[in-house]
Protein backbone atom coordinates (compact mmCIF):
# COMPACT_ATOMS: atom_id res chain seq x y z
CA UNK A 1 0.00 0.00 0.00
CA UNK A 2 1.00 3.66 -0.99
CA UNK A 3 2.34 5.81 2.05
CA UNK A 4 -0.52 8.40 2.44
CA UNK A 5 0.98 12.07 2.47
CA UNK A 6 -0.13 14.04 5.31
CA UNK A 7 -0.86 16.95 3.07
CA UNK A 8 -1.12 17.01 -0.67
CA UNK A 9 -2.30 18.23 -3.69
CA UNK A 10 -4.32 21.43 -3.10
CA UNK A 11 -4.55 21.32 0.95
CA UNK A 12 -0.70 21.50 0.46
CA UNK A 13 -0.61 24.84 -1.24
CA UNK A 14 -3.16 26.06 0.42
CA UNK A 15 -1.28 25.49 3.92
CA UNK A 16 1.85 26.81 2.03
CA UNK A 17 -0.03 29.98 1.05
CA UNK A 18 -2.04 30.29 4.60
CA UNK A 19 1.41 31.52 5.72
CA UNK A 20 2.57 33.69 3.04
CA UNK A 21 1.82 36.71 4.78
CA UNK A 22 3.18 35.30 8.48
CA UNK A 23 6.73 36.56 9.80
CA UNK A 24 8.71 33.61 10.59
CA UNK A 25 10.10 30.37 9.32
CA UNK A 26 7.71 27.54 7.92
CA UNK A 27 9.46 24.00 6.40
CA UNK A 28 7.64 21.46 4.47
CA UNK A 29 8.78 18.43 3.53
CA UNK A 30 8.24 17.04 -0.16
CA UNK A 31 9.69 13.63 -0.47
CA UNK A 32 12.73 12.27 -0.08
CA UNK A 33 15.31 15.00 -0.24
CA UNK A 34 12.93 17.72 -1.32
CA UNK A 35 12.24 21.07 1.30
CA UNK A 36 10.00 24.19 0.67
CA UNK A 37 11.67 27.07 3.51
CA UNK A 38 9.78 29.83 3.98
CA UNK A 39 10.58 32.93 5.71
CA UNK A 40 8.56 35.88 5.93
CA UNK A 41 7.35 35.18 2.91
CA UNK A 42 10.04 34.36 0.58
CA UNK A 43 10.41 30.84 -0.63
CA UNK A 44 13.38 28.55 -0.98
CA UNK A 45 12.92 24.75 -2.34
CA UNK A 46 15.77 22.56 -2.10
CA UNK A 47 16.25 19.80 -4.08
CA UNK A 48 13.12 18.78 -5.37
CA UNK A 49 11.70 15.53 -6.71
CA UNK A 50 7.70 15.91 -7.67
CA UNK A 51 7.71 13.14 -10.41
CA UNK A 52 7.67 9.94 -11.53
CA UNK A 53 10.66 10.19 -13.55
CA UNK A 54 12.73 7.21 -12.58
CA UNK A 55 10.30 5.03 -11.72
CA UNK A 56 9.17 5.40 -15.62
CA UNK A 57 13.37 5.50 -16.42
CA UNK A 58 13.82 2.42 -14.73
CA UNK A 59 10.90 0.45 -14.74
CA UNK A 60 12.14 -2.26 -17.11
CA UNK A 61 15.52 -2.51 -15.75
CA UNK A 62 17.34 -4.62 -12.87
CA UNK A 63 17.19 -1.63 -10.55
CA UNK A 64 13.57 -0.79 -11.11
CA UNK A 65 12.64 2.81 -9.08
CA UNK A 66 9.47 1.57 -7.58
CA UNK A 67 7.57 4.53 -5.38
CA UNK A 68 6.23 3.87 -2.31
CA UNK A 69 4.51 7.27 -1.20
CA UNK A 70 2.23 9.25 -3.11
CA UNK A 71 3.27 12.48 -5.04
CA UNK A 72 2.71 15.44 -2.72
CA UNK A 73 2.30 17.74 -5.50
CA UNK A 74 2.68 18.98 -9.18
CA UNK A 75 5.33 21.17 -9.57
CA UNK A 76 3.67 23.60 -11.99
CA UNK A 77 1.11 24.29 -8.90
CA UNK A 78 3.73 25.29 -6.49
CA UNK A 79 3.44 28.77 -5.30
CA UNK A 80 5.90 31.48 -6.46
CA UNK A 81 9.62 29.79 -5.63
CA UNK A 82 12.05 32.37 -5.33
CA UNK A 83 15.45 30.08 -5.20
CA UNK A 84 15.44 26.48 -5.79
CA UNK A 85 18.86 24.43 -5.42
CA UNK A 86 19.99 20.93 -6.87
CA UNK A 87 22.97 19.41 -4.62
CA UNK A 88 24.10 17.05 -7.25
CA UNK A 89 23.15 15.51 -10.81
CA UNK A 90 21.40 12.80 -9.88
CA UNK A 91 17.94 12.78 -10.89
CA UNK A 92 16.27 12.86 -7.69
CA UNK A 93 18.03 15.89 -6.74
CA UNK A 94 17.81 17.56 -10.56
CA UNK A 95 14.76 16.23 -11.68
CA UNK A 96 13.55 18.14 -15.54
CA UNK A 97 9.77 16.75 -15.02
CA UNK A 98 10.11 18.76 -11.50
CA UNK A 99 12.16 21.80 -12.61
CA UNK A 100 11.17 22.96 -15.74
CA UNK A 101 7.35 23.92 -15.00
CA UNK A 102 8.86 25.78 -11.82
CA UNK A 103 11.66 27.67 -13.80
CA UNK A 104 9.47 28.29 -16.44
CA UNK A 105 6.06 29.31 -14.71
CA UNK A 106 8.80 31.44 -12.28
CA UNK A 107 11.45 33.36 -14.68
CA UNK A 108 12.98 35.02 -11.98
CA UNK A 109 13.49 32.20 -10.02
CA UNK A 110 17.22 31.34 -8.87
CA UNK A 111 18.23 28.09 -9.68
CA UNK A 112 21.48 27.84 -7.50
CA UNK A 113 24.00 24.28 -8.52
CA UNK A 114 27.75 22.81 -8.42
CA UNK A 115 29.44 24.93 -10.66
CA UNK A 116 31.22 21.89 -11.88
CA UNK A 117 28.08 20.46 -13.05
CA UNK A 118 26.76 23.79 -15.25
CA UNK A 119 27.07 22.45 -18.37
CA UNK A 120 25.71 19.12 -17.33
CA UNK A 121 22.45 20.92 -16.17
CA UNK A 122 22.13 23.00 -18.84
CA UNK A 123 21.99 19.90 -21.01
CA UNK A 124 19.17 18.28 -18.98
CA UNK A 125 17.23 21.12 -18.34
CA UNK A 126 17.78 22.15 -22.00
CA UNK A 127 17.86 26.00 -21.05
CA UNK A 128 20.90 28.50 -21.53
CA UNK A 129 24.16 27.80 -19.27
CA UNK A 130 24.93 30.75 -18.31
CA UNK A 131 21.38 31.23 -16.04
CA UNK A 132 22.13 28.96 -13.05
CA UNK A 133 24.29 30.18 -10.08
CA UNK A 134 26.90 28.10 -9.34
CA UNK A 135 29.03 27.63 -5.80
CA UNK A 136 31.68 25.63 -5.03
CA UNK A 137 32.59 24.80 -1.58
CA UNK A 138 33.05 27.48 0.52
CA UNK A 139 31.26 30.10 -1.78
CA UNK A 140 27.84 31.78 -0.52
CA UNK A 141 24.74 33.34 -2.90
CA UNK A 142 22.70 35.77 -0.41
CA UNK A 143 20.24 37.90 -1.36
CA UNK A 144 17.38 39.82 1.10
CA UNK A 145 15.96 37.00 3.09
CA UNK A 146 18.65 33.54 2.54
CA UNK A 147 22.18 33.33 2.23
CA UNK A 148 23.19 29.65 0.67
CA UNK A 149 27.08 28.86 1.46
CA UNK A 150 28.11 25.13 -0.33
CA UNK A 151 30.23 22.83 1.93
CA UNK A 152 31.42 19.19 -0.12
CA UNK A 153 29.31 16.70 0.12
CA UNK A 154 30.80 12.84 -0.23
CA UNK A 155 28.77 10.99 -2.76
CA UNK A 156 30.08 8.00 -1.84
CA UNK A 157 33.47 10.52 -2.28
CA UNK A 158 33.88 14.06 -2.43
CA UNK A 159 34.75 14.43 -6.25
CA UNK A 160 36.31 16.99 -7.83
CA UNK A 161 36.77 18.08 -12.08
CA UNK A 162 39.54 18.96 -13.36
CA UNK A 163 39.11 22.93 -11.55
CA UNK A 164 38.84 21.57 -8.42
CA UNK A 165 35.26 22.29 -7.77
CA UNK A 166 32.98 19.51 -6.24
CA UNK A 167 30.33 17.58 -8.30
CA UNK A 168 28.45 16.88 -4.84
CA UNK A 169 27.58 19.91 -2.04
CA UNK A 170 25.74 20.25 0.43
CA UNK A 171 24.13 23.71 1.64
CA UNK A 172 24.22 25.95 4.70
CA UNK A 173 21.11 27.86 4.26
CA UNK A 174 20.94 31.21 6.77
CA UNK A 175 17.48 33.33 7.49
CA UNK A 176 16.94 35.69 9.58
CA UNK A 177 17.87 33.87 13.02
CA UNK A 178 17.80 30.48 11.47
CA UNK A 179 20.42 28.40 10.61
CA UNK A 180 19.80 25.15 8.69
CA UNK A 181 21.96 22.58 6.84
CA UNK A 182 21.07 20.67 4.20
CA UNK A 183 23.70 17.81 3.50
CA UNK A 184 22.50 16.81 0.21
CA UNK A 185 23.48 13.02 -0.76
CA UNK A 186 26.55 12.32 1.46
CA UNK A 187 28.87 10.00 3.54
CA UNK A 188 30.83 11.02 6.47
CA UNK A 189 34.25 12.76 5.51
CA UNK A 190 37.72 13.90 6.82
CA UNK A 191 37.00 17.18 8.68
CA UNK A 192 33.28 17.51 7.83
CA UNK A 193 31.99 17.60 11.62
CA UNK A 194 34.40 20.58 11.63
CA UNK A 195 32.82 22.52 8.86
CA UNK A 196 29.48 21.78 10.33
CA UNK A 197 30.19 22.47 14.12
CA UNK A 198 31.81 26.41 12.68
CA UNK A 199 28.44 26.78 10.70
CA UNK A 200 26.45 26.55 14.10
CA UNK A 201 23.06 25.05 13.07
CA UNK A 202 20.17 24.80 14.38
CA UNK A 203 18.77 22.32 12.27
CA UNK A 204 19.93 19.62 9.93
CA UNK A 205 18.09 18.24 7.17
CA UNK A 206 20.14 14.34 7.15
CA UNK A 207 19.66 11.60 5.24
CA UNK A 208 19.06 7.87 6.89
CA UNK A 209 19.13 5.44 4.09
CA UNK A 210 22.52 4.20 4.23
CA UNK A 211 24.91 2.89 1.78
CA UNK A 212 24.40 -0.39 0.45
CA UNK A 213 26.64 -2.00 -2.38
CA UNK A 214 23.57 -4.46 -3.23
CA UNK A 215 21.47 -1.17 -4.27
CA UNK A 216 23.95 -0.15 -7.19
CA UNK A 217 23.56 3.14 -6.40
CA UNK A 218 25.83 5.48 -4.26
CA UNK A 219 24.97 5.91 -0.98
CA UNK A 220 24.34 7.85 2.04
CA UNK A 221 24.46 8.21 5.75
CA UNK A 222 22.21 6.07 7.66
CA UNK A 223 19.97 6.41 10.87
CA UNK A 224 23.02 5.83 12.95
CA UNK A 225 25.52 7.66 11.30
CA UNK A 226 23.31 10.75 11.38
CA UNK A 227 22.24 11.16 14.99
CA UNK A 228 26.38 10.45 15.72
CA UNK A 229 26.76 13.30 13.23
CA UNK A 230 24.51 15.61 14.89
CA UNK A 231 25.93 14.48 18.75
CA UNK A 232 29.80 15.32 17.68
CA UNK A 233 28.68 18.69 15.96
CA UNK A 234 25.61 19.76 18.96
CA UNK A 235 22.90 20.12 16.95
CA UNK A 236 20.03 20.74 18.70
CA UNK A 237 17.77 19.10 15.96
CA UNK A 238 16.92 16.25 12.83
CA UNK A 239 14.66 16.15 10.44
CA UNK A 240 15.58 12.98 8.46
CA UNK A 241 14.96 12.42 4.56
CA UNK A 242 16.09 10.72 1.56
CA UNK A 243 13.57 7.51 2.79
CA UNK A 244 9.77 5.93 1.96
CA UNK A 245 10.40 7.27 -1.63
CA UNK A 246 11.59 4.09 -3.82
CA UNK A 247 11.32 0.39 -2.33
CA UNK A 248 14.50 -0.75 -2.85
CA UNK A 249 15.97 2.33 -1.12
CA UNK A 250 15.02 3.37 2.18
CA UNK A 251 15.11 2.65 5.49
CA UNK A 252 12.58 1.91 8.63
CA UNK A 253 11.68 5.64 10.37
CA UNK A 254 11.35 3.75 13.15
CA UNK A 255 15.02 2.71 13.68
CA UNK A 256 16.07 6.12 13.14
CA UNK A 257 13.68 7.30 15.92
CA UNK A 258 15.24 4.75 18.33
CA UNK A 259 18.51 5.14 17.55
CA UNK A 260 17.97 9.04 18.13
CA UNK A 261 16.05 8.42 21.12
CA UNK A 262 18.73 6.39 22.68
CA UNK A 263 21.48 8.97 21.87
CA UNK A 264 19.58 11.55 23.49
CA UNK A 265 19.59 13.01 20.01
CA UNK A 266 16.18 15.40 19.25
CA UNK A 267 14.63 14.86 16.01
CA UNK A 268 11.35 16.11 14.09
CA UNK A 269 9.91 13.38 12.03
CA UNK A 270 7.62 14.94 9.41
CA UNK A 271 5.34 13.32 7.02
CA UNK A 272 5.13 13.85 3.38
CA UNK A 273 3.76 17.57 3.10
CA UNK A 274 4.15 17.94 6.44
CA UNK A 275 5.46 21.14 8.34
CA UNK A 276 7.36 22.77 11.53
CA UNK A 277 7.92 26.19 11.98
CA UNK A 278 10.48 28.18 13.68
CA UNK A 279 8.35 28.38 17.12
CA UNK A 280 8.00 24.61 16.99
CA UNK A 281 11.66 23.97 15.76
CA UNK A 282 12.54 25.77 19.58
CA UNK A 283 15.30 28.14 17.94
CA UNK A 284 15.38 31.25 19.86
CA UNK A 285 14.91 34.87 17.57
CA UNK A 286 18.49 36.62 18.52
Amino acid sequence: MMIKAQRKDQALIDDILSHETSVGLYIWWLGQSGFLIQFNGKRLLLDPYLSDSLSKKYALTDKPHVRISELVADPSSLPRIDIVTSSHNHTDHLDAETLNPILSKFPDCKLIIPEANRDFVADRLKFDPSLPIGLNDGLSYADETFRITAIPAAHNTIDRNEKGQCRYLGYFISAGPYRIYHSGDTLLYEGMASLISEFAPHLALLPINGNLPSRKVAGNLNADEAVQLAKSCVIPLIIPCHYDLFAFNTADINEFMTIAKAAGQSYLVLGLGGKCSGTELGITNQ
